[in-house]
């Protein structure tokens, strides 16, 4: 009964492990395996229809509606996060046991059976389980702890990332789009001046070479206002990419900004960047990481048990000894590693405190870098918040007079069509200059506040304090 019994729970344990193994555990792997199945032998149409997803953030949208548009659908930010779930689910996996070991043996042919003074053996079994040093198990959870905080920062780092990239298609975008708006509306200025100049001519007040001229200035127009739109579709496709949707839709960014307030507090943008730059806290765990690794390496001092209990089955039939009694026999049993090879030892303890000194060094350098990036990005932002305000409020109404008067002294030939056509291109290069800076602008605070995890709110204090020289 004991000896069918055997093969019966072997079996069972056999076709558990086997159904476990075969489970999917993770609703999105179904959903993957189908989406690659579908891409290898379904390939795509080449001009596909607008998804409802995408219709929803079709025409001009705030840059916030992208951006949370991002951080549901970008791919990167859901590979992050299943790196979060696989490194926590590390965690159990390092403070739990190895599995236990079973050995069988069985003498089925008589006579080569071992035979005692007990009987005959028929079935051997023992199971054994390793059981590592006090502490080395814990060293490992928190080790693997300490990868999942890690991969929790980087998440927050590629989160951060999106947000940045979205912003910086956003506003290259927004430039492209003002950019054409202001070329057309000059190019509508330099038509008004060709007839003019058209006028003039047919009253020999002028000489044709102006008409030709104008007409040769308009075509230089036509053809930025061709690189500008080609400009504009670069800018979608980027913004596309990031949003995860098809580069056919129509994306655009609204045509005025609301204003923001560049911090003018470089000592506090220095605090916020240390304490809250997420690759700077995933390097702190790289290095809490290490430290339980060189914990683990010293624990390795320390010897290693494997407990054993084993039962033997005996019987009196064709047993050789007249006094066999056919009393099983059970077995306890210790086994120990001897850690001997101190030089191995020696070399793993000194290795993991290499490796937490070079992560420290590494956390030192990195938090340099973004010290100096932080102050680098701080002078940019405050030179072209004032750049743009000098082209706004001084720059541009001073040009723009003084195309007027000299376009009122070419009606009276008192001004040379040289000088005329100059100040035309000084006020269209001003305001595609003007567009440039202010989208730069806000492309430096992205970049700025990905670099410290989030602008800080403005406050009394900042708003008091004068812009950097």
């Amino acid at each position: 009964m004991r000896r069918a019994a055997l093969p019966l729970l072997a079996v069972a344990a056999l076709l558990s492990g086997c159904r476990s193994a075969r489970q999917v555990w993770d609703p999105e792997y179904a959903r993957v395996g189908q989406a690659m199945y579908q891409a290898w032998h379904q390939p795509a149409p080449a001009v596909a229809a607008l998804s409802p997803v995408e219709e929803s953030i079709a025409g001009p949208q705030p840059v916030e509606a992208y951006i949370r548009f991002a951080l549901s659908q970008n791919p990167e930010i859901h590979a992050a996060r299943k790196r979060v779930d696989a490194a926590a689910l590390r965690v159990p996996q390092a403070a739990s046991l190895k599995d236990p070991m079973l050995d069988v043996n069985s003498w089925p042919i008589f006579p080569t059976v071992p035979q005692t003074a007990a009987g005959r053996m028929t079935v051997e079994m023992m199971v054994s389980q390793e059981v590592p040093w006090f502490g080395k198990l814990r060293a490992q959870a928190a080790a693997a702890e300490q990868e999942a905080q890690a991969a929790r920062a980087q998440l927050a780092a590629v989160e951060l990332k999106t947000i940045e990239a979205v912003k910086l298609a956003y506003y290259e975008l927004y430039y492209t789009q003002k950019a054409i708006r202001l070329t057309e509306a000059d190019r509508a200025a330099l038509e008004d001046l060709l007839e003019v100049a058209k006028v003039l001519f047919q009253t020999n007040r002028t000489s044709q070479q102006d008409v030709l001229r104008l007409q040769a200035e308009s075509a230089n127009v036509e053809s930025e206002l061709v690189r500008l739109k080609q400009m504009q579709a670069a800018a979608a496709a980027d913004l596309a990419q990031v949003l995860h949707v098809s580069p056919e839709t129509p994306l655009a960014a609204l045509e005025d900004l609301p204003t923001e307030d560049v911090p003018r507090d470089l000592d506090r943008l220095y605090q916020q960047a240390v304490a809250a730059r997420p690759e700077l806290h995933a390097m702190l765990a790289e290095i809490a990481r290490n430290r339980q690794m060189l914990q683990r390496a010293r624990l390795d001092y320390y010897p290693d048990a494997t407990f054993a209990f084993g039962w033997t089955e005996m019987t009196t039939n064709r047993a050789l000894a007249p006094t066999s009694d056919g009393i099983d026999m059970l077995t306890f049993g210790l086994r120990v590693n001897l850690p001997v090879y101190r030089q191995r030892l020696h070399a793993a303890v000194r290795e993991a405190e290499a490796t937490v000194v070079s992560s420290a060094r590494e956390y030192d350098a990195l938090k340099d870098e973004t010290q100096r990036d932080v102050k680098r990005l701080f002078t940019q932002a405050a030179s072209q918040q004032e750049l743009e305000r000098l082209l706004r409020e001084s720059i541009i109404p001073a040009t723009e007079q003084a195309f007027e008067v000299a376009l009122r002294g070419y009606q009276v030939r008192a001004v040379e069509f040289a000088d005329l056509i100059a100040v035309w291109r000084e006020l269209l290069r001003y305001h595609v200059a003007q567009a440039r800076l202010e989208a730069q602008l806000q492309q430096t605070l992205a970049s700025l506040e990905r670099l410290i995890g989030g602008l800080p709110p403005a406050t009394d204090q900042d708003a008091n304090q004068e812009p950097p020289p």
